[in-house]
């Protein structure tokens, strides 16, 4: 027996977790992540997407502190993004040319995505 083909062949799970107001770690809910993962659909939509890729909202993923983040899979590629103009680079980027948008990319280990720390560096 073997195996059917995927139903779609990526699925990315857009955190929309809502903690109490003054969580210590915060959430991706009050960072926009809503609209922004309804950013993605319509953009993947537009993209011409929609059977091939799911957008998905997802309760919390454990990253709260770099949020909004995402998981695309079955790659499970992590990324935060603050902007529509974010999720439009990751749709282009990622989910259309099969690239990586290295500056948006999290690590398992981060506790702050390499792209903002690298900011805060130059800053100092």
């Amino acid at each position: 027996m073997t195996d059917p083909a995927p139903y779609f062949d990526r699925h990315v799970f857009f955190c929309t977790n809502e903690r109490a107001p003054g969580h210590p770690r915060g959430c991706c809910k009050e960072k926009g992540s809503e609209a922004l993962r309804d950013h993605m659909k319509a953009a993947a939509k537009e993209a011409g997407l929609g059977k091939r890729v799911r957008v998905n909202a997802a309760g919390c993923l454990d990253r709260c502190e770099l949020g909004p983040t995402l998981v695309i899979y079955p790659e499970g590629v992590w990324y935060t993004c603050a902007t529509p103009g974010d999720v439009d680079e990751i749709v282009k980027t990622h989910l259309v040319e099969g690239g990586r948008v290295d500056r948006l990319m999290l690590y398992p280990d981060e506790k702050v995505p390499a792209h903002r720390a690298r900011k805060a560096a130059a800053a100092d």
